[in-house]
């Protein structure tokens, strides 16, 4: 198939240039903001909407902050140390989803702390929220022509730009469909089923890791990291804690429940 080569602006006057990949962010900010309104209500969480659009701030700030740091610390480190002052040029493209997850459940506990929420229930929420923001970064990442997938055969390979020649996986876009399509479906039917506060923040951290680890069998990984240990991906690394943390934390959950 051939890649739909889409112009990255969608228009520009003057310095300024509105870009497909700024776009996805806004609906994911604004289909985040919107869903934890709804949740809110939902599973009966006391929450202002100005109390959650300072939650989605927070949230924002982690996101961009942790995933920043998270780049700089898992996938480019010895650069970064010899060029201490490109860890600020968040411009030049370079972002972690793991770091920026990290971020996101830091600046989470300090505004669920500071609005004095429950704990659990608002990390459900805020999670479910984040899931459809995640499909709409894939998809910005497939009009921009990057973090394509391996060489591939299948009838649906595309040649990307700055790809080579070949056909390759349009992993963003199996990433876009299990990361936020599916991912979405399954923490709102937890939330329609009423389930244990705490369940649904941690089948989050399950399935994403489980999704991404999958599709990282069919993504070119990154060129200055290759394969690491076991043949296994810095994200498959990545994840494999993430999944740990995720099956432990609904165990828990499940067996808090019954206690009470």
């Amino acid at each position: 198939m051939s890649f739909p080569h889409i112009d990255p602006v969608i228009v520009q006057i003057g310095p300024l240039a509105l870009r497909w990949y700024g776009l996805m962010y806004l609906l994911g900010f604004v289909a985040g903001y919107l869903l934890i309104v709804h949740l809110a209500r939902l599973r009966g969480l006391s929450l202002r909407r100005e109390d959650a659009a300072d939650l989605l701030f927070y949230c924002v700030l982690g996101v961009i902050l942790g995933g920043r740091l998270g780049y700089v610390l898992f996938y480019n480190p010895l650069h970064f140390l010899g060029h201490p002052w490109e860890i600020f040029a968040v411009w030049e493209g370079g972002m972690s989803f793991h770091g920026g997850l990290l971020g996101v459940v830091v600046a989470a506990l300090w505004g669920v702390r500071k609005k004095r929420l429950p704990t659990l229930l608002t990390g459900d929420i805020l999670v479910t929220a984040a899931a459809p923001g995640l499909g709409f970064g894939r998809l910005g990442n497939f009009i921009n022509g990057e973090l394509w997938g391996k060489v591939t055969e299948v009838p649906w390979g595309m040649v990307f730009p700055g790809g080579g020649l070949l056909p390759r996986h349009p992993s963003q876009l199996y990433q876009a469909f299990l990361e936020g399509l599916v991912l979405s479906l399954v923490l709102y039917g937890l939330h329609r089923r009423s389930a244990r506060p705490g369940v649904p923040f941690f089948t989050f951290f399950t399935l994403y890791g489980g999704f991404r680890f999958l599709v990282e069998f069919f993504r070119e990984p990154d060129a200055h990291l290759g394969y690491l240990w076991g043949g296994a991906t810095m994200g498959q690394l990545l994840s494999l804690p993430m999944i740990a943390v995720g099956i432990g934390g609904i165990v828990w959950c499940l067996r808090r429940g019954q206690k009470a």
